[in-house]
């Protein structure tokens, strides 16, 4: 209910953009699903951009148009995808590991 809250908040000002940090982060699945489903049709319905950090990767591979993974020192990155190409082997542990292969059965967009 707090994270709805806090979109409501967010919303009510009409922004063009949307910051979401961890959205997903101590809710059950169920929950995180409804939030997954929510950001879709917020960023569709209100024509947002939504920049978000998340390592929840369901909600990733659903609402993402592009993906930038952070790493290294001092934090750059490693990769920004639009075509989406995994060059770097921890991005691609964290991308093809187990769960990482579970949230791409139904993405919206798959690696190259």
């Amino acid at each position: 209910m707090m994270k709805r809250a806090s979109l409501a908040r967010a919303l009510a000002l009409d922004p063009e953009l949307l910051f979401l940090d961890e959205p997903t982060a101590g809710l059950d699945p169920t929950s995180a699903a409804g939030v997954d489903k929510l950001v879709r049709e917020l960023r569709d319905l209100y024509g947002l951009t939504v920049v978000m950090i998340t390592h929840d990767l369901d909600l990733l591979w659903q609402v993402a148009d592009r993906v930038a993974v952070l790493g290294g020192w001092p934090g750059r990155p490693w990769l920004d995808a639009g075509a989406f190409t995994i060059g770097q082997p921890m991005v691609r542990a964290f991308f093809d590991g187990p769960r990482g292969r579970s949230a791409q059965q139904e993405p919206a967009w798959k690696p190259s």
